[in-house]
């Protein structure tokens, strides 16, 4: 009998965890979306500013002559297909896994649960999800940052078929890689991805953790802080990455703008410190502005996506199961 009981405890616990991960990739795949229509069009003009510094003066000037040349679709809304799979897939997974790290922590520093966790506790959790959504993330960010940036590589003579390119589209440009570059193709700029999304998921997840413990009122949970302060939050959290690892993301993005079949491009280091002694340390910052201003509404609408799917999602388990 007792055996027996052991057996279903186990199996609850199973259960439990099993659709604790579900919730979250839910809330991840809902949170993401949110994210790109809210952001995509400051996230274009920040890999044009980090991939070509001295073509634009500031971040409104690329702003205003993007709409000019290529419209809302094919300019400010450039590769949102692309990015749509790679924050959708990022999100889900980075979140499925957080939920997952945060069990792991939790057991490994002996707290009593994962709601009464600390907040540099949570950063560490962030940190270990990270490397798994890097996976997902690296090949559409490839071709996300190789669309927004098509138009300027054609006029500056660094793509065969100029302008006509513009009309390649997502998945026209991954089946060319595919066909000249082989699957390791849509992984050019992977150690960039780790170093950006490790450290950056760190500070992410725990600039969020630390203004929800700020945030929370007196006697409240640091989940009843409702939904203004659940975006503040998420908005911190969103800067805090970005501010964080912004030099890590100008290399990433540069050398998969700039990685073309048959040559081999440069390494992480290698672009790092040929950006530092070329173009100075500002070169490393270019395109934060836009970033910072993106970043605020569209990681607080994900957070705010991601908390509000996650208490339906835990409601809904909690009624099926009986508790």
């Amino acid at each position: 009998m007792e055996l027996m009981e052991q057996e279903m405890g186990l199996r609850e616990k199973s259960r439990s965890t099993v659709l604790d991960a579900m919730i979250d990739f839910t809330g991840g795949t809902i949170g993401g979306i949110v994210t790109v229509y809210v952001g995509q069009p400051l996230d274009t003009v920040k890999v044009k500013m980090q991939t070509f510094p001295t073509l634009y003066g500031n971040a409104v000037q690329c702003f205003i002559k993007t709409f000019k040349q290529d419209g809302i679709a094919r300019g400010l809304y450039a590769g949102t297909v692309p990015s749509l799979a790679a924050n959708v897939s990022e999100n889900a997974v980075l979140f499925c896994f957080y939920g997952m790290c945060q069990k792991i922590v939790s057991f490994v520093t002996g707290t009593q649960s994962v709601e009464v966790m600390s907040p540099l506790e949570n950063a560490v959790s962030g940190g270990m999800a990270a490397f798994f959504s890097s996976f997902a993330l690296c090949p559409t960010e490839l071709i996300k940052c190789r669309l927004q940036a098509m138009r300027e590589m054609a006029t500056r003579g660094q793509q065969e078929g100029g302008l006509e390119r513009l009309k390649i589209g997502p998945f026209g440009l991954t089946r060319e890689i595919l066909k000249s570059e082989g699957i390791l193709g849509l992984y050019k700029g992977l150690t960039s991805t780790f170093m950006r999304e490790m450290p950056g998921y760190f500070f992410f997840f725990g600039g969020y953790e630390i203004s929800r413990h700020l945030l929370t009122p007196a006697g409240k949970k640091k989940d009843e802080i409702g939904a203004l302060r659940t975006v503040v939050c998420g908005g911190i959290g969103g800067v805090s990455l970005w501010v964080a690892i912004f030099p890590a993301d100008v290399c990433k993005s540069r050398i998969q703008v700039q990685s073309v079949a048959g040559t081999k491009p440069p390494t992480f280091l290698q672009m790092f410190f040929g950006i530092l002694r070329n173009e100075g340390i500002g070169a490393l910052y270019k395109g934060l502005g836009p970033t910072v201003v993106r970043t605020f509404p569209a990681t607080g609408a994900l957070f705010l996506a991601y908390e509000t799917t996650k208490k339906y999602g835990n409601s809904l388990a909690d009624y099926l199961s009986g508790g």
